[in-house]
């Protein structure tokens, strides 16, 4: 092992003054050759944890990750910083792999990307047991378990695999979304003790979190993209027909936008990713197909145009939002009916039928966060096992100024009402009692005629109660219980409320307009810095260009900001700056810093 300093490393590497919450600590671990576990929020800085060791270890590390769209761009990074890595996927044809595997065997390489079902090969696999193999790092490692959102079951197949590489490596599986079930789960996996796993919290500070009803989706999308042209962003939607639909639009009224779903050529895929990627399309609209790796450091917002299947799903997804650090949204546009397409969904998977169990009480959850009034950011992080006491303070929920007004009355008619019914149906039929209604399905029973509670509410629509029947279930008064057919349960808190112990207070209904503007207030650039931080961009673009690369390889827009603000005028200085480490300073300083000279002298 190389007696080199991390703290050295990450200054001379990547360019980095300070090591991030957790990082040193999970490095500490792998270079002590245990297996760890990384829970770090996504743009919390992961994959240092394991790029920084590679250049410790006198072996190689192996990287395990289901992004083989992206590994390029990764291993392009890595060698823009000075550190040698190559992947083999089935993009590399016959002579290059041969020779990258002579390479390796050769010690020109520190790391190695791989997809997991390449290690299923024995052929390759006894390549790879021929490596000097010092670290495992496992991306994404919440697809292996079966309580995760996107479980791959094939990837369990790599575990036994890693245990016969010789030299007992260091194993290290990263992830941004896991709940406690799940990290269990990895724990139990990856043979990871309590004392090596890192969990630094899920809290990304500098992402509003806004949920939007009862607008229409599309004029709200155009509006909102108009009033920030400026900016690159994410719209994620439900199918492949949404997605088609809303990118067709966008380019014919003028909005340059590139799409992404699985029913795309891979060819067509990549070309859009690219463009995505390398600043040509601000704007890509996409399933979930999208986005899993994306590194793109400036990306702005995240829409969800429909209602993703679960809370981690839209935490992965949110996250790729602000990775730079600076300010950027999420916004959740809600209709109810998203909620039925979901369930659709997993009606027509496949799994067990506990699997499917758990994916239901997900849609459920990810329906109560939807209709919430408590701050959002606390939701979320609760749901995720942390202990929160104070309100984020930007996000819609805590930046709503609608009026609190007194609901004890109406809530107890709803908590009377499923009482009366015997706890037995769901959240439609309760409505149509409530509300009267004389259709089939309620004829169907003819006892629910005879409830005091039947028509207590008809002066309401429908619409109206199913939606506050989510929203005394998103406040824990109601639960629901059962998998594809759902009942309504009143909780212990609900119960509370019908002895008259408890009051509920709840935001007066009326339609609350969001703010469509990214707010940029923390990048605090004058105007003459932010003339400054255009050309620097232009620079960035015309050598990204020149060198087959996105821009954000070269530097994130964070280091030019940070650059258009210092006008560093010595080496001492450039090196100074945040994201600019002695490789990149070699390669980028002259014609960065003939920019900003230029500049000065105008």
């Amino acid at each position: 092992m190389q007696t080199a300093n991390p703290q050295t490393i990450l200054k001379e590497k990547f360019g980095y003054d300070n090591f991030r919450a957790g990082q040193l600590d999970v490095i500490n671990k792998v270079l002590a050759h245990k297996h760890a576990l990384a829970i770090m929020p996504t743009g919390g800085g992961k994959s240092i944890t394991y790029q920084l060791p590679a250049m410790m270890f006198e072996g190689i590390t192996l990287v395990i990750s289901p992004l083989i769209s992206l590994m390029k761009d990764q291993v392009d990074g890595l060698n823009t910083m000075g550190i040698p890595a190559t992947f083999l996927n089935s993009t590399v044809d016959g002579q290059e792999q041969a020779q990258r595997m002579s390479d390796l065997r050769h010690g020109l390489y520190k790391m190695l990307y791989v997809a997991p079902e390449r290690l299923e090969v024995p052929s390759f696999f006894s390549f790879v047991q021929s490596l000097n193999i010092e670290l495992i790092a496992v991306d994404e490692a919440h697809v292996l378990s079966q309580w995760g959102h996107d479980f791959r079951p094939s990837y369990l197949n790599i575990l036994p695999l890693l245990e016969q590489i010789s030299g007992h490596p260091a194993v290290l599986g990263l992830t941004a979304t896991a709940t406690e079930r799940v990290r269990e789960n990895l724990q139990q996996l990856l043979q990871v003790d309590d004392d090596d796993t890192v969990l630094t919290g899920f809290a990304r500070d500098n992402l509003a979190l806004n949920i939007v009803h009862n607008q229409d989706k599309r004029k709200y999308v155009v509006e909102y993209l108009q009033k920030n042209r400026e900016q690159t962003g994410i719209i994620y939607a439900a199918t492949r027909k949404q997605v088609d639909e809303l990118t067709t639009y966008l380019n014919k009224i003028g909005i340059n936008a590139g799409r992404y779903h699985a029913g795309l050529s891979e060819k067509e895929r990549q070309r859009q990713q690219e463009a995505f990627l390398y600043d040509e399309n601000p704007v890509i609209v996409a399933t979930n197909a999208f986005g899993m790796g994306i590194n793109k450091p400036n990306v702005r917002y995240v829409i969800h145009y429909s209602v993703p299947g679960n809370i981690e799903a839209y935490y992965q997804e949110i996250g790729r939002a602000g990775r730079d650090g600076l300010p950027a949204e999420a916004i959740l546009l809600y209709a109810p009916q998203d909620m039925h397409l979901q369930e659709f969904f997993v009606q027509k998977s496949e799994g067990s039928e506990e699997h499917k169990q758990n994916e239901y009480d997900k849609i459920r959850e990810m329906n109560a966060f939807a209709n919430t009034q408590t701050c959002l950011a606390r939701y979320l992080l609760q749901y995720f096992g942390e202990t929160v006491t104070e309100d984020c303070g930007h996000c819609s929920n805590c930046l709503d100024t609608r009026e609190w007004v007194d609901v004890t009355v109406d809530a107890q008619k709803v908590l009377a009402n499923v009482m009366r019914m015997n706890q037995r149906f769901g959240k439609t039929m309760v409505a149509k009692v409530l509300k009267g209604s004389n259709d089939a399905s309620v004829r169907k029973y003819e006892f629910l005629h005879d409830l005091p509670t039947f028509g207590l509410m008809k002066e309401r629509t429908l619409k109206e109660l199913t939606r506050f029947i989510d929203y005394l279930t998103a406040e824990g008064y109601l639960r629901f219980e059962g998998a594809e057919f759902p009942v309504l349960k009143v909780t212990s808190l609900g119960a509370e409320v019908l002895k008259g112990e408890i009051e509920i207070k709840k935001r007066l209904e009326k339609v609350r307009i969001v703010s469509q503007k990214v707010t940029t207030d923390d990048l605090k650039l004058s105007d003459e810095d932010n003339r400054l931080f255009a050309k620097l961009k232009e620079k960035r673009l015309e050598l990204a260009r020149a060198a087959g690369l996105p821009p954000f390889l070269i530097f994130s827009d964070k280091t030019l900001m940070s650059m258009a603000q210092a006008r560093p005028q010595t080496d001492t200085e450039f090196l100074a700056i945040s994201g600019v480490g002695e490789k990149k300073f070699e390669i980028y300083h002259n014609d960065f810093a003939k920019v900003i000279n230029d500049f000065i002298v105008v």
